[in-house]
């Protein structure tokens, strides 16, 4: 029975909620700390604050920490599948019906019209990333780490992960 309430603890939140983990947390804790009563909201804030701490999808991180807090291992998973599940449906839907449409000249047009969108979206965010760098490092550091990681991408066909772990190692000796 507790496998099922957290399920629906994190499905409900996760398939009504639109905008991503922030706009579902006030609906995960009104199951979490409200319905179910497993932890205060003490408890849930302090939860959050760690969550906000670690990399990746906070969602996913308050399910595995909350379903571990109530049911151990298979709780952790019960309730991150219950998070991703909704998604995952979604995705297979959309996926489905615009692979059944693939022929379709208006399929055929969004998919034209959705590359350049993505493509200024990353653009701004490579632009956000440098105003950033410049604010934080300056300059010099912001202009030198672009320069190099350029050069290792395009020149040397670096890995990217090799990249940006050697700019991360520069800023720990040269700016920490």
């Amino acid at each position: 029975m507790i496998y099922l309430e957290l399920f629906l603890a994190f499905f409900i939140p996760n398939i009504i909620g639109y905008g991503g983990g922030p706009a579902i947390i006030p609906l995960i804790e009104a199951e979490v700390v409200g319905h179910y009563g497993w932890m205060s909201a003490q408890e849930f804030a302090e939860i959050l604050g760690l969550g906000n701490a670690l990399p990746s999808p906070i969602a996913t991180k308050m399910a595995g920490y909350v379903g571990y807090e109530v049911a151990g291992v298979g709780g952790a998973l019960v309730a991150v599948f219950a998070t991703v599940v909704p998604s995952l449906l979604l995705m297979l839907g959309a996926l489905g019906l615009l692979y059944r449409h693939r022929d379709s000249p208006r399929v055929k047009r969004l998919s034209q019209w959705v590359r350049p969108v993505i493509a200024v979206m990353m653009a701004a965010m490579v632009l956000n990333f440098f105003h950033e760098g410049l604010a934080g490092a300056g300059l010099v550091h912001t202009l030198l780490l672009a320069t190099v990681a350029a050069i290792a991408l395009l020149c040397f066909k670096a890995h990217p992960a090799l990249v940006v772990a050697g700019a991360l190692a520069y800023g720990g000796v040269m700016l920490g």
